[in-house]
């Protein structure tokens, strides 16, 4: 944005300085001239015929106050530039870093020392913020470089099928079609996987009153063959949990976690999901039996296709984005996500929303 040319802060607060250091000698001039000159005779002897009178004191007083004049306002103006500078030098820092962040730099950082103050307490606001904005893009850059990867192999496997059958279309049999079939579905999944996940960063939906524990119901009524197929006990629990938010999104945040649960799973294990109301806020818990998991891997599994030692080659094995949506309705739902890995082994997973 292009503006005209003006007067700089400093210009202006040296313009302050001076003009309050200039009124200030002048009422006390005034003051003086009022109180003290208007007092003595106007006689030719003065007072008693010894002191001077009123005009010999005015002329006196008048050259002196015009010198003092004079100084003020050069005290008032390089006292003011310099205590300005001063003043300013923080902001002209703010300013430096302000301009390298819309250069595409975000690893500059202000740190000014000193005790709390304005400028400091500015300083560390927009420090926080490069912090994190740099995570936030970095965080994009590897979400956008995996999501290239994960949709260029399904990608690469049809163009190689398709290759192939176009050379030799006797050679298309059942075996390749399935081939295809599934590698069109795994990017069709990972594409909608993608459109769900922005949906839920930007948090443009509908809010309307939604029961947890109905949710919880519908997922488990929807997912219970997997769990039958699998061989693990499905349980759903819980009371009246109301709030407010997007039913399609908070359906697909508890099917998501439950068929992980089921998935990611030991044969005859079990799945437990429960809802409650909880000190002004509706919990969603989600807990399975399997392995232990490391502690420092559970934080990362809501990371964008980040897997860990939990990937699977069958049907189910998702697209790495399963909690990661989760993560974001949650967040987009001003809620909060809890991983903890369970004693007996498997995961603990806890959803806080505001309640209704």
């Amino acid at each position: 944005m292009r503006r005209p040319p003006g007067l700089s802060a400093r210009m202006k607060l040296t313009l302050s300085y001076a003009g309050i250091v200039i009124v200030s000698g002048a009422v006390l001039l005034v003051l003086v001239w009022f109180f003290l000159l208007r007092y003595l005779p106007d006689k030719p002897q003065g007072l008693i015929g010894i002191s001077p009178n009123r005009a010999l004191l005015t002329m006196i007083f008048g050259r002196v106050a015009a010198v003092a004049m004079v100084a003020l306002v050069a005290f008032g103006l390089v006292g003011g530039w310099l205590l300005a500078g001063r003043m300013l030098a923080p902001l002209h820092k703010i300013t430096d870093a302000a301009r390298l962040a819309a250069q595409g730099s975000l690893a500059h950082r202000i740190r000014l020392p000193g005790k709390a103050d304005e400028f400091r307490e500015l300083s560390d606001v927009f420090d926080t913020m490069l912090e994190q904005l740099e995570s936030h893009v970095g965080e994009q850059r590897r979400f956008a470089a995996n999501a290239s990867h994960e949709l260029r192999t399904p990608l690469a496997i049809s163009q190689s099928l398709l290759d192939l059958a176009r050379r030799d279309p006797a050679q298309v049999d059942g075996e390749l079609l399935d081939r295809l079939h599934t590698a069109s579905r795994r990017a069709i999944d990972l594409t909608e996987a993608l459109l769900l996940l922005s949906r839920g960063e930007r948090g443009t939906f509908q809010r309307e009153p939604v029961d947890l524990s109905l949710i919880a119901e519908q997922a488990a009524e929807t997912l219970l063959p997997l769990a039958e197929q699998r061989g693990v006990t499905l349980d759903v629990t819980g009371e009246h949990a109301p709030t407010t938010g997007s039913p399609e999104l908070l359906l697909r945040v508890v099917t998501n976690l439950v068929q992980n649960a089921i998935v990611h799973n030991v044969p005859g294990g079990s799945v437990t999901v429960h809802a409650e109301p909880q000190h002004r806020a509706c919990v969603l818990r989600v807990e399975n039996t399997g392995g232990h998991l490391p502690p420092d891997l559970v934080p990362t599994l809501a990371e964008p296709f980040q897997r860990g030692s939990r990937i699977r080659t069958d049907d189910h094995a998702g697209v790495g984005l399963g909690l990661a949506i989760v993560h974001s309705v949650v967040r987009a739902h001003d809620g909060a996500l809890d991983l903890a890995p369970r004693r007996e082994g498997g995961l603990r997973v806890t959803v806080r929303l505001p309640s209704a």
